[in-house]
């Protein structure tokens, strides 16, 4: 049975990270792009567990890793999560649909 990551240590989340890459990138050299988009998910998981969500603020704008046409505003926290919405380079939310949830490790360098 598996573990949760929240019951983890950060030396037992660094070695899941690491077998989680390995098994990412064979699955990528193999051509199994499903795989390894879940993967890659479970890694931005397990990375958020190494976070301290107490230092991401409601209120604060970041990057988004991956995504640097857009910056996240935070409205709230829950747990290892972020929920917001995303905005443009002029501020403005790109959609007006629900606040979406980020994993904390998707959030790079605060903005403001």
């Amino acid at each position: 049975m598996e573990r949760r990551y929240s019951d983890m240590s950060i030396e037992e989340l660094r070695r899941e990270i690491g077998e989680l890459t390995d098994k990412a990138r064979k699955a990528e050299q193999m051509g199994m792009v499903n795989e390894y988009a879940v993967y890659e998910r479970k890694i931005i998981m397990a990375k958020s567990y190494m976070l301290n969500p107490a230092d991401f603020k409601p209120g604060e704008e970041y990057q988004i890793e991956g995504d640097p046409a857009h910056n996240f505003r935070i409205v709230y926290m829950n747990g290892t999560f972020a929920w917001g919405y995303r905005l443009n380079d002029q501020g403005e939310k790109v959609s007006e649909e629900e606040e979406e949830a980020l994993p904390i490790s998707m959030l790079g360098k605060k903005m403001n």
